[in-house]
């Protein structure tokens, strides 16, 4: 991915973003140099700011996700089980853009769909081997109701509405009917280790610097 077409991304994200009144702390509007400054260390270490992906595949608008990381505990506070546990993201999943299939190992979320579009989420139940149980039913906790789909069956969230996804649950990702809005609040995240995908793609795209970045990514750090 271009970084040219990363800053575009991030205009527009932004723009999407503040027509539904979303605000950002102050450490959003960093330059570069600011970012990369001692005063920004902790954000640097907790992997909060900006993120977009194509998870390495080059096709953003068919595959991709634009993430903005608010605030992330970390792994020492999971060991110890006290201390800052949580996280909290705000994304946006273009219209039938795909977040491929995948699980995670430790993290619990909140996936919320704030606004915009009908968010669909592709749901299975891990196997015995942590893989995808491609028969048996998934039931997933959705605004205080339990709700059980076949495998592969997809829960439709339009906004307001949420699910909460344990960890091995297999789930993909789109918008229909237009962008989406979307809040995660889960336990700590590392989006380096935390991602078991069921496609052999990466987490993070290859940026070409073919210009100067607005704002850095978290994977520039």
């Amino acid at each position: 991915m271009k970084r040219s077409a990363v800053n575009e991304i991030l205009d527009q994200s932004w723009s999407f973003m503040k027509g539904h009144g979303v605000h950002l702390p102050p450490f959003a509007h960093w330059t570069p140099d600011q970012m990369r400054a001692p005063e920004a260390a902790e954000v640097r270490a907790r992997g909060l700011g900006w993120d977009i992906t194509d998870y390495g595949q080059g096709r953003f608008d068919e595959m991709g996700l634009f993430l903005f990381t608010a605030r992330n505990g970390s792994h020492e506070d999971l060991t110890s089980g006290r201390g800052m546990l949580y996280a909290e993201k705000i994304m946006i999943s273009r219209r039938d853009q795909l977040s491929p299939m995948h699980r995670h190992n430790i993290k619990a979320e909140d996936i919320i769909n704030r606004g915009g579009g009908t968010l669909v989420i592709e749901l299975f139940a891990p196997d015995p081997a942590g893989g995808i149980d491609r028969e048996a039913e998934v039931t997933v906790p959705t605004d205080g109701l339990a709700r059980t789909l076949p495998a592969g069956g997809k829960l439709r969230l339009e906004p307001g509405e949420s699910v909460t996804l344990m960890p091995g649950i297999w789930h993909a990702f789109w918008a229909e009917g237009g962008d989406c809005l979307i809040g995660e609040v889960s336990t700590v995240n590392d989006d380096r280790t935390d991602n078991v995908f069921e496609m052999k793609i990466g987490r993070f795209s290859q940026i070409e610097e073919d210009v100067a970045p607005a704002h850095l990514l978290v994977s520039d750090y």
